[in-house]
């Protein structure tokens, strides 16, 4: 770590240097401020070679973000594969319901990126803004009235006058702010993989829900589907490892054959899932943000978007105190972004958990239900609202 760095008192410092803390770190520097990031593991270089298996939908909120922050085009000009519909259909029967960019008079739903990618490049544009990224570990936290001390690896030290945990699910910084945790252990596992299906995969995004957990099949640029199949632990360990033959023969009847016959096409990692939502996304001059302040389950894929739109509206604050000339960082700043942020991502942590409650029950009223709850929202005005909140396009 550069002794400039050590020596002044920064605006803020933002630890964690995955997609949401570089694009808030991204967004502070373009707007004047001294911010510094904080990573105890670097990432390794993306290659285009090696597709990483986690990837998102992104949407079109995040995706404004990232080209407010002059990210976008660089990915998408890496890989980034547009998706134009959307189909989620209930293994116990009834209508699907599907999204249509066409129907909906826009020109996408969003994109499907690779974690890897975007990190990649949300880092080379933070070194070419100048952002320093140090490599250590968090290990304590001395606060004052008005600035703090992060306490790091190698007896090194960093003031600011803020800091933002960003640094996922087992936050350090959380940890050290002293913020709680309210979390449920699915006792289940998200099985991902690359496949080649039968027939194409028409940019088309689709999710069956089955007793077990839902199954969402992602296309991608290179014509094959990313997979996310939420499973019981044990089923989850078994696919895992089962050969190959007969878990394309699980999988594709798992996918009631919507892309013909899947062949697995990559190695399979299976990670546990859970819903953890932070007490408070504040305490003093600490905040958090992405998934040290809320994981949800991947049955949305809205996980990474609701990161990204912590860093979006943590800027918006940042962009309205510049104009009405007040400090860009503050209490009032902070605190009115914690309350609405931590509300939002709370009802959405719960909402997903209710889904996944709703569609796991076998019971006779539960299908009933479900099936009447797809058929209205197919219908054009509720069709539209859903698509909006999933969009970012309501808040």
């Amino acid at each position: 770590m550069s002794t400039s760095i050590e020596r002044r008192r920064l605006d803020a410092v933002v630890v964690g240097a995955g997609i949401v803390g570089s694009a808030l770190a991204l967004g502070l520097k373009r707007r004047g401020l001294d911010v510094a990031v904080v990573e105890s593991t670097p990432a390794a270089a993306w290659r285009v070679d090696a597709p990483d298996l986690r990837v998102y939908a992104i949407a079109p909120d995040s995706e404004a973000l990232l080209a407010a922050l002059e990210v976008w085009p660089a990915v998408r000009a890496a890989r980034a594969q547009p998706y134009a519909a959307m189909q989620v259909w209930d293994a116990g029967g009834g209508a699907p319901l599907r999204f249509d960019a066409q129907a909906l008079g826009v020109p996408r739903l969003g994109h499907i990126v690779e974690h890897g990618l975007l990190i990649d490049r949300l880092q080379a544009a933070l070194a070419a803004a100048g952002v320093p990224i140090v490599n250590a570990a968090v290990e304590g936290i001395d606060t004052g009235d008005d600035e703090l001390a992060l306490r790091l690896s190698g007896e090194r030290r960093v003031r600011a006058s803020w800091a933002f945990g960003a640094d996922g699910a087992s936050s350090a910084v959380r940890g050290y702010a002293g913020i709680a945790v309210e979390s449920r252990d699915y006792g289940a596992k998200g099985l991902v993989a690359y496949l080649r299906g039968e027939r194409p995969h028409e940019a088309t995004c689709w999710q069956r829900f089955l007793p077990t957990g839902p199954l969402a099949l992602l296309p991608c640029a290179d014509g094959r589907v990313s997979i996310v199949w939420s499973l019981p632990d044990d089923e989850a360990e078994r696919l895992s490892d089962v050969p190959e033959a007969p878990f394309n023969a699980e999988i594709t009847r798992a996918s009631d054959r919507v892309l013909g016959d899947l062949r697995l096409d990559s190695p399979r990692v299976a990670f546990p899932l859970k819903r953890q939502i932070a007490a408070r996304m504040r305490e003093g001059r600490v905040a958090l943000l992405g998934d040290a302040a809320h994981v949800v389950h991947p049955l949305a894929g809205q996980g990474v978007n609701l990161g990204l739109r912590d860093a979006g509206e943590l800027l918006a604050g940042v962009d309205a105190a510049l104009e009405q000339r007040r400090a860009p960082l503050s209490e009032s700043v902070l605190s009115r972004w914690a309350r609405r942020r931590h509300s939002e991502n709370t009802l959405a942590a719960h909402a997903f958990d209710a889904i996944d409650r709703v569609y796991s029950n076998v019971s006779m009223p539960a299908v009933a239900l479900r099936g009447w709850a797809l058929a209205a929202a197919n219908l054009p005005p509720i069709n539209r609202r859903l698509w909006a909140q999933a969009a970012g396009a309501m808040r």
